[in-house]
């Protein structure tokens, strides 16, 4: 299957080494290139896209208000956004993820890299960077100006399904989290599965914010 995916970034020699890139890929078609927030969500809705690739400083409409306007129109319900970031926004990367998208990634990652993390976040899964990033991201949902999270609480989870919870806060996938307790990657799965359901999220983007909001995950155990 063919993943339509839309570019937007201020920046047009970044969009053309993006789209130049993906086109290259025999799964990928660019479908769309936006220049501010604004044209984003238009073209989102215009240009049918699986996956919008979304820089966060952009004129007009920044690529975290154009995420919440894309996650918050049923009409874009199939739409994913994978945020770029850069080391010096990295504090706006707890905000993407509430506005609801699926994952981030920071602009010198590797090519390889990139294409596969849009598959990944295209097929469903969040894609969530480890280690200091993940601390970070702790430490900014975890602060006391910081909303009430969206999705339910985990009080109503079973004990297996918090386990299974903490280990999808600490970015691990469904076949890792499976080695780590002992499951078949289907059983992980059924259990990723029945957690978002019980707590109403979206995506497993969702269920790192339920996590750490609910003090399940704390950024001393996200590593």
């Amino acid at each position: 299957m063919t993943i339509r995916v839309l570019l937007a970034d201020d920046q047009a020699l970044v969009r053309a080494a993006f789209a130049m890139l993906l086109e290259s890929a025999r799964d990928m078609e660019v479908v769309g290139q936006a220049a501010t927030g604004r044209e984003a969500v238009e073209l989102a809705r215009s240009a049918r896209a699986d996956l919008v690739v979304m820089d966060i400083r952009m004129p007009d409409l920044d690529g975290i208000e154009a995420t919440r306007l894309i996650a918050a129109d049923e009409n874009l319900a199939g739409v994913r956004v994978l945020v770029l970031t850069t080391y010096d926004t990295d504090e706006y990367i707890a905000e993407a993820l509430r506005a609801g998208a699926s994952g981030f990634l920071v602009k010198d990652t590797r090519p390889a890299e990139l294409l596969e993390a849009i598959r990944t976040v295209a097929g469903g899964e969040a894609l969530l960077s480890p280690g200091p990033t993940a601390r970070l991201i702790a430490r900014f949902l975890r602060s006391p100006s910081a909303p009430a999270p969206a999705a339910g609480g985990p009080d109503g989870l079973s004990e297996r399904e918090r386990e299974v919870l903490t280990l999808v806060a600490r970015g691990l996938n469904n076949a890792e989290i499976a080695g780590t307790l002992g499951l078949s990657p289907l059983t992980a799965k059924t259990h990723v599965s029945r957690i978002m359901g019980k707590l109403g999220a979206r995506d497993r983007a969702q269920l790192v914010i339920v996590a750490y909001e609910s003090g399940l995950v704390t950024p001393g155990t996200a590593h």
